[in-house]
């Protein structure tokens, strides 16, 4: 059997750019750029939410792999039930992708310092246990 289906992620894009002058800056506000979501992926948002650090996508935004991890981890550890072991390892180069990820991963301890997320003692997988990305409001004594 063959199963196909298709998840439109938006309804319509405008985007404005230049492949001459990709640096160009925008002309005015009637010049946005302007992405609409799917009916299908906003419903789908809102009913399976992620709490995230804004603030902390923001500085990742510039280091994809980084930002990447941070989401994945994000919503790896708020769905957490316990402690989680993901294998790292798939036909790649073990050593230097492990490397990387710890340096991710300390690239994300400083922007949330109580990430659960560890390399295991035999560095094939990454443990996660459950902690909010996100340290909520009447903790940090906002209302």
């Amino acid at each position: 059997m063959i199963q196909r289906s298709r998840f439109n992620f938006m309804r319509e894009a405008q985007i404005w750019y230049s492949r001459e002058h990709p640096d160009q800056r925008t002309l005015s506000s009637e010049f946005e750029n302007v992405i609409v979501l799917s009916d299908e992926f906003y419903q789908e948002l809102i009913a399976h939410p992620v709490p995230n650090d804004l603030e902390a996508i923001k500085v990742l935004a510039a280091s994809p792999a980084v930002l990447d991890l941070f989401m994945w981890l994000s919503y790896r550890c708020f769905t957490a039930k316990g402690t989680e072991s993901i294998p790292l390892f798939g036909d790649s180069r073990p050593r230097r992708f492990r490397a990387m990820v710890e340096q991710w991963l300390g690239n994300i301890r400083a922007l949330w310092p109580e990430c659960p997320a560890r390399i295991s003692s035999d560095g094939q997988s990454i443990m996660v246990k459950h902690a909010p990305a996100v340290i909520p409001a009447e903790s940090v004594g906002l209302r």
